[in-house]
């Protein structure tokens, strides 16, 4: 799995983190703990959680002094159960108090993604689709988001606006159409560059066929009309070259089994990284 801190800008976002907490420094700490005190801290799951973002919350404390290190009985994209200690640190004890809230602020975020996705993953065990994300990420943290749904067990979409064609519902009222929408972006679009279409009726499903999209989002529909659409498209064309199906919009943790059955390659869920809540994990540390 890809190290969150090859991310472009990784360090410059923990920075700015960092910036936004301390402002001029830990008054609080300053006052009470000795300079040079050294401590032990100590991670621990307050809840059952998927593990997300050890290696950012390892590079807050770093950030502060390169010596530092969190030692950890896990990793990242393991599951870690209510009132285990996962992870360590030892250190000046001034520098775990400056840095605890925003190593947790993104362990918490993070892992809470990772475990949303993990549970939409188990849903769907058995069948032939996948969960992916979307693009409504937090504002700066979109690429740190997205590894934590990677770490949950699902699926990237695409990363931004120039990583791939969708053309969604404005974008076909501003071409009139499927037929002329999916035409201007072929004649644009590198050889290399699939056409995603969205579509919300059957009749849309036979246009974007028509016009030969790579990939129909099949939008807010039903599990039952996303079977029709499927089928429709599994008796147009043969099976080595199928247009690939993605399901989008209204879909929970209720329904989200009903779509993959329903025979989609793909299930995009933004709940993912707009709604997941963050987990719980406390951060106590002990004089040495």
């Amino acid at each position: 799995m890809m190290n969150p801190l090859d991310f472009d800008g990784i360090f410059d976002t923990i920075q700015a983190a960092l910036d936004e907490d301390l402002g001029r420094g830990d008054i609080t700490s300053r006052a009470i703990v000795r300079p040079r005190t050294t401590a032990r801290g100590s991670f621990m799951a307050k809840q059952d959680l998927i593990l997300a973002g050890l290696e950012v919350a390892d590079a807050v404390f770093g950030s502060f002094d390169p010596y530092l290190q969190i030692e950890s009985t896990v990793g990242d994209g393991e599951e870690v159960t209510n009132g285990k200690i996962f992870a360590r640190i030892k250190g000046d004890a001034q520098i775990l108090l400056a840095g605890e809230r925003v190593a947790l602020n993104f362990l918490q975020r993070l892992s809470g993604i990772a475990t949303m996705t993990r549970k939409y993953v188990d849903a769907i065990a058995g069948t032939n689709a996948r969960i992916v994300d979307t693009r409504k990420t937090t504002p700066g943290l979109r690429m740190l988001e997205k590894y934590a749904v990677k770490t949950g067990g699902g699926q990237n979409h695409r990363l931004g606006l120039d990583d791939g064609v969708l053309i969604k519902d404005n974008h076909l009222a501003m071409a009139g159409g499927v037929a002329e929408a999916v035409r201007r972006a072929r004649e644009v679009a590198g050889h290399l560059h699939k056409i995603e279409v969205e579509v919300s009726t059957l009749d849309q499903v036979k246009q974007a066929l028509d016009a030969s999209a790579d990939i129909l989002m099949l939008d807010n529909m039903t599990p039952e009309m996303v079977r029709q659409s499927v089928e429709i498209i599994h008796s147009r064309e043969p099976e080595d070259r199928r247009t690939l199906t993605e399901a989008s919009g209204g879909i929970n943790l209720q329904n989200v089994r009903a779509y993959a059955e329903a025979g989609v390659d793909l299930i995009s869920i933004g709940a993912l990284t707009h709604s997941a809540p963050a987990v719980d994990i406390s951060f106590k540390i002990k004089p040495e």
